[in-house]
């Protein structure tokens, strides 16, 4: 099996800003509850005209120019995300004629908030079985398209955004670095407590389901909150462990960006100290499967990711899903 790398990373946001201030117009609730409960000051907010995979083309076009190449060297492109455009095509044939990436084959991946830590790992090991010199992984969701405005318990919570990474071959001189482990998880018994209950094939769109917005998210908070504080610690700590790890070694935790005090809550249990966790949910909300790559871009323009680093990704999401990986940072 080849070492596999992350090779570069591109972002995307719309510039569109939706505030704290902004949602107190629009359903009961404040900035200090919102801050107080979640760490969330703003989120990003897509244009009528832009859907997921415009975000996702962008996120993916910026990976390529850090990488200096072309989208024709592409020969795979995983879109994680649970707003597609449409049923089908798939986003990721739709990003793939935007790049005029012509020798690339792909597939859209849904697992929610842990999409991205499952698209990663799926190309980590196409890379590394040598079927696949470069793989663009893609988390990109425009959620503000399935929240309800007039509930307040979700609509405080989401964003819109992209990120893609580019995973390929590691060098001979690049010996140490790069994919080292991974875990996934999921427990379907609490499919229940975080769904959008309408739009498929269990309930197709009809006038009542519009009218009772089932289209929409629906939560129940409490529910999620414990299992994610649990299984965020859980995944991460079995991870480190098995490897002969411990906190100390982690360079850096990159989290999903759900809760702020799921988090933190999380990094306390894990014995991490706050400077080596990652935490821009303030200025993004929760974008769902881009808060991965968002967040590392940060971590890099902070001066908090440096190559040679061991970054733990970990994720928690509907379904559930529970995912986490292990990389030595390569650039």
């Amino acid at each position: 099996m080849l070492k596999v790398k992350i090779s570069a990373l591109g972002c995307y946001t719309p510039p569109r800003v939706l505030t704290n201030r902004d949602l107190e117009k629009l359903v009961d609730t404040n900035d200090q509850w919102i801050v107080e409960r979640t760490m969330i000051r703003e989120r990003h907010i897509a244009d009528p005209g832009m859907a997921t995979s415009d975000m996702a083309t962008e996120a993916a076009r910026c990976a390529l120019a850090l990488r200096g190449i072309d989208a024709s060297q592409i020969n795979a492109i995983i879109v994680c995300t649970v707003t597609p455009d449409m049923m089908f095509p798939s986003t990721a044939c739709l990003v793939q004629n935007a790049l005029g990436a012509r020798k690339a084959w792909g597939f859209d991946l849904v697992a929610a908030c842990s999409g991205f830590v499952y698209g990663l790992t799926t190309a980590a090991h196409l890379v590394a079985a040598g079927t696949h010199g470069k793989i663009l992984v893609i988390g990109a969701d425009t959620m503000s398209r399935i929240i309800d405005y007039t509930d307040r318990s979700t609509c405080i919570l989401f964003g819109d955004g992209a990120g893609a990474m580019l995973v390929e071959p590691v060098e001979v001189s690049e010996e140490g670095l790069g994919f080292l482990d991974f875990l996934g998880e999921i427990d379907g018994s609490g499919g229940d407590y975080l769904k959008m209950p309408a739009g498929g094939s269990r309930m197709p769109a009809t006038h009542e389901t519009v009218d009772q917005r089932l289209h929409y998210v629906h939560q129940e908070g409490q529910q999620v909150f414990k299992y994610a504080v649990r299984k965020m610690y859980e995944s991460c700590k079995e991870l480190l462990d098995r490897n002969g790890l411990t906190a100390s070694d982690v360079g850096i935790l990159i989290p999903h960006q759900a809760n702020g005090r799921i988090i933190t809550a999380s990094a306390e249990r894990l014995g991490l100290p706050k400077e080596k966790v990652l935490i821009n949910i303030d200025r993004y909300g929760n974008t769902t499967a881009a808060t991965l790559p968002l967040a590392t871009r940060d971590a890099i323009q902070q001066g908090r990711l440096h190559k040679g680093d061991l970054v733990l990704f970990a994720a928690v999401g509907a379904g559930y899903t529970v995912g986490a990986s292990l990389w030595r940072w390569a650039y």
